[in-house]
């Protein structure tokens, strides 16, 4: 004998449309917040690492002095801690990093020794690659952190 399906349980075997879309709604707006959030961030996490970043320049400058008596030149450049200028006294081997770093947004830092402000001036360019700037266009300065 077949068995008798009643008119509930054929009415309970899917998701009516207004449940998928009210399913869809959500996730939509969930997904809105969740791009809202991560993409102000991003910039928030770029500013953050370049000013990392120039904490550790800085140490490897101190360090190059420590070692020679006086900062590279802005001749020598950042560079100097990556390549042994002919200048340097004393030199680890490896140096003091292993790269020239750059920015964040993939800018070089820019040195100039002796600076205006201090034996040496390193900042980067910001976002926008350009001297000033606002927000996240805005120069980040060793003197600044």
């Amino acid at each position: 004998m077949k068995a008798v399906k009643t008119h509930t349980a054929l009415r309970q075997q899917g998701f009516t449309l207004i449940e998928v879309m009210i399913v869809v709604a959500i996730l939509g707006i969930l997904a809105t917040l969740v791009v809202v959030n991560v993409a102000g961030n991003t910039d928030k996490a770029l500013v953050t690492a370049t000013k990392s970043d120039l904490q550790s320049i800085k140490q490897a400058l101190d360090l190059y002095k420590l070692d020679n008596y006086r900062y590279p030149s802005t001749e020598q450049g950042l560079e100097a801690l990556v390549v042994k200028p002919d200048t340097a006294r004393n030199w680890p081997e490896g140096g003091y990093l292993s790269k020239v770093p750059l920015d964040k947004w993939d800018n070089p830092y820019v040195y100039i020794s002796p600076g205006a402000n201090g034996p040496f001036d390193l900042y980067s360019l910001g976002g926008d690659g350009a001297e000033g700037g606002e927000g996240m266009g805005a120069d980040i300065s060793i003197h600044d952190l």
